[in-house]
């Protein structure tokens, strides 16, 4: 299967998933650059898609991918993928995401984009 490596480990590139993936449903809009907002869209999708079902185990599967380290913050990120997104999507069949090109960061030209919930 061919994915995007974004020039890190396979550690440092779940790290930075997860935390692009927390600050998402927290903000429910963020601004990065493409291929990462790219590479973000899938996780977020599946993810939404188990706060849809809303059953213990979906909530166990989405806290395990969810950032811990902040508890407060993070856990109103579960609480509010199960409480608000999930029930917003119900009728919805996949294409919760949105991504909006930008133009290029000032500094070294990399093609930005804001990914955001629909």
């Amino acid at each position: 299967m061919a994915y995007r490596k974004l020039g890190r480990n396979t550690s440092a590139r779940k790290a930075l998933f997860r935390d692009l993936a927390t600050d998402l449903l927290i903000n429910e809009k963020i601004v990065t650059t493409e291929a990462k907002a790219k590479a973000l869209r899938p996780i977020v999708e599946k993810t939404i898609t188990l706060g849809k079902g809303g059953t213990l185990h979906d909530r166990r599967q989405a806290a395990s991918f969810i950032r811990k380290e902040a508890a407060d913050e993070d856990q109103d990120a579960i609480q509010k993928l199960f409480d608000d997104i999930g029930p917003r999507y119900e009728e919805r069949q996949g294409g919760y995401t949105r991504i909006i090109k930008m133009d290029p960061r000032k500094g070294d030209g990399t093609p930005m984009a804001v990914i955001e919930l629909v």
